[in-house]
């Protein structure tokens, strides 16, 4: 699927007759039939995953657990990527206890794609007191009530879907920021899913006249904070190294007065006798108010609480967190000696 710098060089490169013969006829069936076979196969897979009681979902992930750390190669699994950063992060764990971890992550992994297929089914307003409960709930009720925009952030981290859904039953919709799939029918599922508790979903492109307006509006918007951001990113640091992190967070907060709630939602131990589904613990990690702000440099400060917030909850749960994703992929920059200051020395 080409993406839109590919395609504005593409169309430039051909006439108009060679682009309707080319991408508008054989290559654009090719690639619809390509969309609607990788739908099918999608719906069988989730018609097979809503159909798991919670005993068969944790032996779903025992099993993706021993295929991704035991049987597929490394390479494949990126497990040496997974390594270094738990090792950045826990210097003090064991080689043994390092590849545990990693096998425990790709079993939670497992268990949130199916909890996410089965979320509109086991989670209602009805049950949710049985299958989650909530920590330090009082400041994200009264920073929701406040009438000023709310930046709910997370990481990759937990079930950060049935987080979202909660919130959702509760009355308090939200925008959810995502990006557009390149299979247009998996979008529309995804979409749907994603709304059917109330929220909106907006593209990461394309979307900013309706953020803006929803911002404006007082309302809430949910994001996932604790990915690369390259070059031009904001260096704080995360489990004592620093990361690139986006300053867009920090702007949006600072822009619209916006409150940001750091929370997470993790697994707890599952109740095989008595629960009806998986449990979960949805807590606030921290409240940031703008507001209250006093260093000469706001945006590295706002990403630095929120940084250490997301930290504080991982810990809680390591092998809940994505650490297949290069957090650490951009180093700092080092400024360079001056010429005088290089003949000084």
């Amino acid at each position: 699927m080409l993406n839109g710098r590919s395609e504005v060089t593409l169309i430039g490169s051909m006439t108009s007759k060679e682009w309707t013969r080319g991408m508008g006829g054989s290559g654009m069936r090719q690639s619809k039939f390509r969309h609607r076979c990788e739908y099918f196969l999608f719906r069988c897979a989730v018609c097979l995953l809503q159909l798991l009681s919670v005993r068969q979902t944790i032996q779903l992930g025992r099993f993706v657990s021993w295929l991704m750390t035991d049987l597929l190669p490394r390479r494949v699994t990126r497990y040496n990527v997974a390594a270094d950063n738990i090792r950045q992060a826990f210097p003090e764990m064991s080689d043994e206890n390092v590849t545990d971890t990693i096998r425990k992550m790709w079993a939670h992994l497992a268990r949130v794609v199916a909890e996410m297929v089965q979320l509109p089914r086991k989670l209602t307003l009805e049950n949710c007191r049985e299958c989650v409960t909530f920590r330090n709930r009082q400041p994200v009720v009264e920073a929701l009530t406040q009438g000023r925009p709310v930046l709910i952030l997370g990481g990759h981290f937990g079930n950060w879907e049935v987080s979202i859904a909660s919130f959702g039953l509760f009355g308090f919709p939200m925008g959810v920021i995502a990006r557009e799939m390149d299979n247009p029918y998996l979008h529309r599922w995804f979409a749907r899913e994603r709304e059917r508790a109330g929220h909106r979903l907006y593209l990461k492109q394309g979307s900013y006249d309706g953020i803006t307006e929803l911002m404006q509006a007082g309302g809430n918007m949910a994001l996932l904070g604790d990915q690369d951001a390259g070059k031009r990113g904001v260096f704080v640091d995360f489990f004592g190294k620093p990361a690139s992190t986006f300053k867009s967070i920090a702007l949006m907060a600072m822009e619209y007065d916006a409150l940001l709630v750091m929370g997470y939602g993790i697994r707890l131990p599952d109740d095989l006798n008595e629960g009806r589904w998986a449990r979960f613990e949805i807590g606030c990690e921290a409240v940031i108010d703008p507001q209250s702000l006093t260093s000469d440099d706001p945006i590295k400060e706002i990403t630095e609480q929120y940084t250490q917030a997301l930290e504080r909850a991982i810990r809680r749960a390591p092998e809940q967190y994505f650490w297949v994703h290069r957090r650490w992929k951009t180093a700092p920059r080092i400024r360079e000696q001056s010429k005088p200051a290089r003949r000084a020395a």
